[in-house]
């Protein structure tokens, strides 16, 4: 049997929500880092358009269920 920490689930739910953001906005966020603190999710990194930055705030919210959202991405043009 095994037991589950809060910082493994933490992990493998921050690479999951990469993993779709990635996907969804075709790898256009770059410098990705999703952290969890607590009971929020923060995006960080950098795009060239706001419609990136929609995209990876989308791709997240349907990764996370209990969890509020904060997108930090910056958008450079």
């Amino acid at each position: 049997m095994t037991v589950e920490t809060y910082s493994q689930k933490a992990k493998q739910l921050s690479q999951k929500i990469e993993q779709t953001i990635a996907f969804r906005t075709g790898s256009q966020v770059q410098s990705l880092k999703v952290d969890i603190l607590g009971e929020i999710v923060v995006l960080s990194g950098r795009t060239d358009s706001f419609y990136h930055k929609q995209l990876a705030t989308h791709a997240a919210l349907s990764e996370i269920d209990q969890y509020a959202l904060s997108n930090n991405i910056r958008v450079e043009s």
